[in-house]
């Protein structure tokens, strides 16, 4: 029995068992991943209890068990508990028997979608670091040069009022080199350790509190089943930090702004084309003006800002030291709902 349960948990596609109540006797890895719960919360719990709205999801489960024959429904709206709404194709199959049971089986359509949008942003953001890096060297090489005329210009100059003019083209010369090492970001691999998530989140919690006063509002939401992971301290509550510090500012007054950090595991779950058993996602979330939808596709490209002052280096940054934990990082965005999305592997060695 437990080889067969383990046999389904490898499968992508969501596994859902339904006894002659409805009532849920068992739910694969995928499906829990999918619905956003787990087994041991679900089981027992009557399948109008897994969804928000479940008159349709209901009616097709009760067709099925009166009519005693299978049906399929393609792209079938379901709006999860967390509010979320998916689009899956639903296959639901009696089980013969004294009492008809049901077998669902759910295939998310905004998979496929969802993959090919993060490998599109994986490889822009390797073809944007490939320009940057090229852009760097050309800059770097000649900026070098003007640093060292300026230099022995100093030393050759008489009148020391001439002299502030060297100083002032050494000041910018450098001022330059370190937005090109930033453009760069981070030139180490991550230092990897043992991290529990959650000591992270409260550590940025402390310091955006410390930063900006107790009259932010954070709420937390945390799984406390998540396991320790290996990761790089320093690099994740940068990322962090920074995505909280732009919700903040964004917002009309500290008092306005209301951030919520949650997190989940995700099982059997794609980031570009590797399939990872086991994901940590974390998710960042403020009631702000958001990011402008004509602004969203561009904003992990170096130098695209919507601050005045901003620089637009802090998004690439975060972007590049989370793909640098073979994860991602996401945003969905409209006005007083904005969501940054870190998805980080804990099923891999090498992160």
């Amino acid at each position: 029995m437990q080889d067969d349960l383990d046999i389904l948990d490898n499968i992508s596609t969501g596994i859902l068992a339904l006894d002659s109540e409805l009532r849920v006797t068992a739910l694969n890895a995928a499906g829990q991943a999918l619905l956003e719960t787990s087994e041991a919360r679900c089981c027992g719990l009557h399948a109008g209890q897994l969804v928000l709205r479940p008159r349709e999801w209901l009616q097709n489960l009760e067709q099925v068990m009166a009519n005693n024959s299978p049906l399929v429904r393609r792209g079938m709206r379901l709006v999860l508990l967390s509010g979320q709404e998916i689009h899956a194709d639903l296959i639901i199959t009696p089980l013969g028997g004294e009492d008809t049971r049901l077998l669902i089986e759910l295939q998310p359509v905004d998979r496929l979608l969802r993959i090919s949008r993060e490998e599109s942003l994986i490889n822009a953001q390797e073809t944007t670091r490939a320009v940057v890096r090229g852009l760097a060297h050309e800059i770097k090489n000649p900026l070098g040069g003007v640093r060292g005329a300026a230099q022995l210009l100093a030393r050759e100059l008489p009148d020391e009022e001439l002299a502030e003019y060297t100083r002032i083209i050494i000041r910018e010369a450098d001022r330059l080199r370190d937005l090109v090492d930033r453009l760069l970001g981070p030139n180490r691999q991550p230092d990897l350790q043992q991290l529990n998530i959650h000591e992270i989140l409260e550590h940025v919690r402390n310091l955006i509190t410390a930063e900006f006063g107790p009259e932010v509002a954070i709420a937390r939401d945390y799984d406390p089943s998540l396991p320790e992971f290996s990761g790089d301290r320093s690099q994740l509550v940068q990322v962090m930090l920074n995505i909280l510090r732009n919700a903040v500012q964004a917002a009309p007054s500290p008092s306005e702004c209301a951030i919520t950090l949650r997190t989940r595991s995700q099982r059997q779950f794609t980031i570009g084309t590797e399939r990872h058993r086991l994901v940590c996602r974390i998710d960042l979330l403020d009631n702000g003006p958001g990011v402008p939808e004509e602004m969203l596709h561009a904003i992990f490209v170096p130098m695209v800002t919507t601050k005045a002052e901003g620089s637009g280096l802090g998004l690439s940054i975060a972007q590049s030291m989370i793909n640098s934990h073979h994860g991602l990082l996401e945003c969905e965005s409209q006005p007083g709902n904005t969501r940054f999305t870190i998805y980080l592997p804990m099923d891999s060695e090498d992160a």
